[in-house]
């Protein structure tokens, strides 16, 4: 049977395509995706902030001025500065050896900085104390040496610093891969050196990725559990992060105390969406050129 193809084109040309094709569908889409952020991520942040506020503001000031909640506030900045910068560092490093060489070993590079996202924190916590424990692989020397890393402070960095690794190199890989090399290129034709055209050249491009990779690496070193819970002995007021602190107070039964405390890590999760929120505003005009010299190329 012979299909009429003129037919079927101006069929095609006449038939007035209809906008909104399924409203009732839509809707019903629309009202399923704000019930879900209400039940699963708007309540429980009224539940914290509720509960947290419940005794009054002034024991929640109390309960944040406790020695060791600060003692926490205080490692657990400690640790995410030592940690994001090292992530920082790594990223850029592996984003530009990635996109713009071709290696042996290449792939399998890929592949271990992604290896953190399938290892369960807990495990990763646990490998390190098989390797710098007490009788771990580097154990008896570092003890001979009086060097301490498993329950204490240089542990939880690592261990932080392992789990938050694939954040900022995740962000930084594909858009150096999808950005190309041609303005390097540019670059070397007119004279410019390696550092000139990093700096100037290749880190500008990369800023936005790199932004929203340092807010996620951020907000994940602050707020990890699992790792950090292994390697640090969970000492109150001396290796506790704001996490550990949250289940210590908890499982003391200072409940008020535990809530004023999570509160804090909420806080830190807002802070961070208001932050990117706000820079792509700042910034929406250049984005929007972004995205479509994106689509044209």
């Amino acid at each position: 049977m012979a299909v009429n193809t003129p037919a079927i084109e101006t069929y095609l040309v006449n038939t007035p395509v209809r906008e909104k094709p399924f409203p009732f569908a839509k809707l019903a889409l629309i009202t399923v995706a704000m019930l879900f952020m209400a039940l699963f991520l708007l309540l429980p942040l009224i539940v914290v902030f509720s509960e947290a506020l419940s005794a009054g503001l002034g024991e929640y000031l109390s309960a944040l001025a406790d020695p060791g909640v600060l003692s926490a506030i205080w490692m657990t900045v400690a640790i995410a500065a030592v940690a994001v910068p090292a992530n920082v560092l790594f990223g850029i490093i592996a984003s530009w050896c990635i996109a713009r060489f071709k290696f042996t070993g290449r792939e399998f590079l890929i592949t271990l900085i992604d290896l953190p996202f399938s290892i369960s924190p807990v495990v990763a916590g646990l490998l390190q104390v098989l390797l710098f424990g007490t009788t771990g692989l580097f154990g008896p020397w570092l003890s001979d040496h009086n060097i301490q890393i498993i329950f204490a402070l240089p542990g939880m960095i690592l261990a932080t610093t392992f789990v938050t690794f694939p954040f900022v190199a995740r962000e930084l890989i594909p858009l150096a891969q999808e950005q190309g090399n041609d303005e390097e290129e540019a670059a070397v034709t007119l004279g410019a050196s390696g550092l000139q055209i990093f700096w100037r050249v290749s880190l500008p491009k990369l800023r936005w990725g790199l932004l929203y990779g340092v807010l996620l690496c951020n907000a994940r070193a602050m707020g990890e559990f699992g790792a950090v819970s292994v390697v640090s002995g969970k000492v109150f007021g001396y290796t506790d992060t704001l996490s550990l602190a949250v289940e210590s107070l908890y499982d003391s039964y200072e409940i008020q105390a535990a809530f004023a405390t999570a509160s804090l890590l909420a806080m830190l999760a807002l802070v961070t969406l208001v932050l990117k929120a706000a820079l792509e505003w700042a910034h929406r005009d250049e984005l929007h050129a972004l995205k479509r010299k994106k689509a044209a190329t």
